[in-house]
């Protein structure tokens, strides 16, 4: 979609704002205001992870709350820059733009987020959750208002991933009253963004339409010419019915639709060293292929009931249906391309072909990795308050019944390379590479009680995991599905997880927090019988510190895993079974630094200056020698560090907010990490750059209605490795500049 086109429906978007802005200016005078609806708050404590920044709360352990407004001041729309300000926060890029992100928590495993529980509004994300909880699909941020993260002893109501924690990305709330905003961004390589929305709320009825369409067309130099980008459409619709505020039982039902839509010109391929240091953002001819194309359908139904002061049941059922078609180079003249780039001089023929030099016909085998997946179930919460004259405890009792699955059914097409092009020589069948189907059905159920008695809040807890395992192995000959070569394999787990955290309000502006609690994850479908689901002992500690000036936290973690499982995924450098094989003990040791201030309170400016820093400190360390075929691993001696793992992360943001004028400085910084175990020494051949960002933000309000804003990301242009898998180095974004308009009703 062109310019101009573009131009012409945000036009007619801003048109239908005014026109719905007439239509309902008459019923907006009996809008009922839900900044009085104590109800909104109460679903919020059941579905949201943090709810406000966590100096404000008793949670029993580290939590982050990062708001609209912190949000806006960078208009970010790649989750990994979003998440950098996040103390304990481990991440992997991999595209430069956050499409397919690799987080982890204090220090879990980081490969496509299969580790951390992902949700959005409280409902799990990832396309299968159970059965295949890579995070091939992502919810964008850039519609998020916004994103809480949850860790420690204080997350054990969010499953099935205990070990690390939570986050939860909140969508854009129904407005108390007709509102919407309209954004249109430009910016080098074409990158532009449009986004819209629009709702209103009366005393018995709301709704929101949002709209939000990203392009680009990519940063990457593609051999022979060609894009290296992405387009996205992501659309939500949203509706509430809910009773009069003096009904003897209020009730509140939502209904949520969204639609995601992406094709992208991403690959795995990476380059040799030499190149890179060459020529950081080539990429090589034989990925003029690969293209990424996925679409994401969401469903979500919400009901909320108040009994009584003391009790309320909110029920939510939701359905997530993702496809996806992963077409990207497989292998070259009979070799994985991590072989052939990674020992550059050895393989000089395979590597003259991913350059573009002449093959023969099925020289470049190009798999259609296509998969179907889907999420489904339905979660009750209880919330029962009581209290007497010294005691108050609220109680959460919430089960879920969850279904998912993940079918492949994918085939290899050949090509040959002639004159830098790749010409189609034979057409794979569907189903002859891999042709199964996962599934998982889970039964989950926790219990916790947050009791206050005087300065001390005790939230003990506990959780079960009952999980039945199912996978159908059609082989690559039956791809009909008759069952003439199915292999199945089924099995189940039970875990009982229990957990439980402290506070102690020391005075009105310290407050002491300890907890622990057990740590799990599942081996998925596909395992080896031997597999074992991953545990562990967490235990953290640590006080937070709240005045009129400043805000802090200083936390300590220690993560004690008798287990740990890795993952064989294809973006972590595995051969792409998605069976998870176990890695032993583990011992993870970190400490978590945060603190925000306004800076005008103590330099008596006339104009604000919020400031906020962050430091995370990761030690991981495996405690026992084996031997894997993982590549990241490889032999693993008592001792040797985790990959992927930094040692430092560092994060500061200041802002200064004058009249019409505001600007924001976003710095990041993130020590060299092995991509290989070991210890020592970081050898030069397996490790990422240690970097350091600087993105820079502002804006002018033009009016009360219409802003100007230009961003900088990457100010400092810095040129660095993210990664060298799947199949060679690739490089982090380099410094782009985007401006554009924003108006709000």
């Amino acid at each position: 979609m062109n310019l101009r086109i573009r131009t012409c429906l945000l036009t007619g978007i801003l048109l239908l704002v005014t026109f719905i802005t007439n239509g309902l200016s008459q019923s907006n005078e009996s809008a009922k205001s839900d900044s009085t609806d104590i109800y909104t708050n109460i679903i919020m404590n059941r579905i949201n992870v943090v709810g406000s920044p966590a100096w404000k709360t008793k949670i029993p352990g580290a939590a982050t709350y990062i708001s609209t407004e912190q949000l806006n001041a960078q208009k970010y729309d790649d989750i990994n820059r979003v998440l950098r300000s996040v103390t304990g926060v481990n991440i992997q890029e991999e595209d430069g733009f956050g499409l397919r992100p690799n987080i982890g928590i204090r220090g879990t495993g980081v490969e496509r987020s299969s580790k951390i529980n992902i949700m959005e509004d409280g409902v799990l994300i990832a396309p299968a959750p159970y059965a295949a909880p890579a995070a091939y699909y992502f919810p964008m941020v850039g519609r998020m208002s916004a994103v809480e993260v949850r860790k420690g002893s204080s997350q054990i109501k969010y499953g099935p991933n205990t070990t690390g924690g939570a986050i939860n990305l909140v969508s854009t709330p129904i407005p108390f009253e007709l509102d919407g905003n309209a954004e249109l961004r430009l910016g080098e390589d074409n990158s532009n963004k449009l986004y819209a929305n629009i709702g209103n709320s009366t005393e018995n009825f709301s709704f929101l339409l949002e709209g939000m369409h990203l392009s680009d067309d990519g940063f990457k130099n593609l051999d022979g010419g060609g894009d290296t980008g992405y387009d996205i459409t992501d659309l939500i619709a949203k509706v509430m019915f809910r009773t009069n505020t003096d009904a003897s039982v209020y009730q509140r039902f939502e209904l949520k639709f969204g639609y995601y839509d992406e094709l992208s010109d991403e690959t795995y391929l990476g380059l040799t060293r030499n190149d890179f240091d060459n020529n950081t953002f080539r990429r090589y001819a034989a990925s003029q292929e690969d293209q990424m194309n996925a679409e994401q359908r969401s469903l979500m139904a919400r009901h909320f009931a108040q009994f009584s002061e003391q009790f309320d049941v909110t029920t939510t059922l939701y359905r997530n249906d993702f496809s996806r078609n992963w077409y990207k180079l497989q292998s070259v003249n009979g070799q994985g391309p991590a072989g052939v780039v990674k020992n550059p001089n050895v393989n000089a023929a395979s590597l003259a072909v991913l350059r573009g030099g002449n093959s023969a016909d099925d020289a470049l085998m190009v798999r259609a990795n296509n998969r179907e997946y889907y999420s489904m179930g339905v979660e009750s919460i209880f919330a029962l308050n009581l209290q007497n004259e010294q005691l108050t405890h609220g109680i959460e009792l919430g089960i879920r019944l969850h279904n998912d699955e993940e079918d492949r059914f994918q085939w290899e097409d050949g090509f040959r390379m002639q004159d830098g092009a790749m010409i189609l020589t034979s057409n794979g069948v569907p189903g002859t590479q891999s042709n199964r189907i996962s599934s998982a059905k889970a039964l989950s159920i926790f219990l916790q009680d947050e009791i206050e008695y005087g300065r001390f809040t005790f939230t003990p807890g506990v959780r079960l995991e009952n999980i039945w395992f199912e996978r159908e192995d059609f082989g690559k000959n039956d791809v009909r599905r008759t069952g003439s070569e199915l292999k199945e394999n089924d099995y189940s787990i039970n875990e009982f997880i229990p957990g439980a955290g402290i506070t102690y309000q020391l005075d009105e502006q310290f407050t002491l927090l300890a907890g622990v609690h057990k740590g799990f994850s599942p081996p998925s479908p596909g395992s080896d019988p031997d597999t074992r689901s991953e545990q562990s002992v967490n235990i953290e500690a640590g006080t937070r510190f709240d005045n009129e000036k400043l805000q802090a936290e200083v936390i300590g973690f220690f993560n004690d895993y008798s287990n740990l499982l890795g993952s064989d995924l294809a973006a972590g450098g595995g051969s792409g079974t998605n069976a998870q094989f176990n890695a032993g003990e583990v011992e993870v040791i970190g400490l978590e630094l945060a603190a925000s201030a306004e800076l005008s309170n103590l330099l008596k400016t006339s104009f604000l200056l919020p400031f906020s820093v962050n430091y995370t400190y990761t030690d991981a360390t495996f405690q026992n020698s084996f031997e894997s075929d993982f590549s990241p691993w490889g032999t693993v001696e008592d001792g040797d560090q985790l990959p992927f793992i930094p040692e430092h992360q560092f994060s500061a943001n200041l802002g200064l907010e004058l009249n019409r004028i505001s600007v924001n400085l976003s710095a990041s910084s993130t020590s060299a990490m092995r991509t290989r175990a070991g210890t020592g020494f970081l050898d030069p051949n397996f490790k990422t750059d240690s970097y350091f960002l600087l993105d820079a933000g502002s804006s002018y309000k033009v009016t009360q209605n219409f802003i100007l804003f230009v961003n900088v990301r990457n100010a400092l242009d810095q040129t660095y490795v993210v990664s060298d898998r799947p199949h060679g180095l690739r490089p982090g974004l380099p410094r782009r500049v985007l401006g554009g308009v924003k108006f709000n009703l």
